[in-house]
């Protein structure tokens, strides 16, 4: 089963001209989600990790699922001012805008490998500022994990480029 056909395209949203790739359709369908997470807990199930780390929101709910798989504790990356502990926090620019993310201090102890999942990456903004964090709590990344990636947007570069390893379920080019 392709996971790409469960995955639906919002146009124009959340600004004129965005292909918005809505994956709460693959999450409703039990079979495509229990798919999807089995594939990467495949892939990552012998991999040195640690800690999976989501990036709020849909990288909890599949970041969640995944620890769950692989029996790995799980640390949310959310948005400024959701945590109610102390935090770290990194400033990001998104394809539309500018936000922030947290993460609690005492989430990833040094030397930690983290395991960093969210629904989808564009130019990649959002995924570098939480590999900063990660970075900023001595962790250390050992991939950056996604279920569609914009190639278009050039974000899986600008991670790589960073030397960091990236994956992603699928992509959609130019549509």
């Amino acid at each position: 089963m392709p996971i790409k056909s469960h995955i639906r395209t919002i146009p124009h949203h959340p600004k004129p001209g965005v292909m918005f790739r809505d994956i709460t359709t693959l999450l409703k369908d039990a079979t495509a989600f229990n798919l999807t997470i089995n594939r990467l807990a495949d892939r990552y199930r012998e991999a040195p990790v640690d800690l999976v780390a989501g990036i709020e929101a849909r990288g909890f709910i599949l970041g969640s699922a995944l620890a769950f798989a692989l029996g790995k504790g799980f640390v949310p990356i959310r948005k400024k001012g959701k945590l109610p502990g102390r935090t770290l926090s990194a400033q990001y620019a998104l394809e539309y805008g500018v936000d922030s993310i947290e993460i609690h201090v005492d989430a990833i102890e040094a030397g930690q490998r983290v395991l960093l999942v969210d629904d989808l990456i564009a130019t990649g903004g959002t995924a570098l500022g939480a590999v900063h964090l990660v970075e900023q709590s001595a962790g250390v990344i050992h991939e950056c994990c996604f279920i569609v990636d914009l190639p278009d947007l050039g974000g899986m570069a600008r991670v790589k480029e960073r030397g960091l390893a990236c994956f992603a379920l699928t992509t959609f080019d130019g549509e």
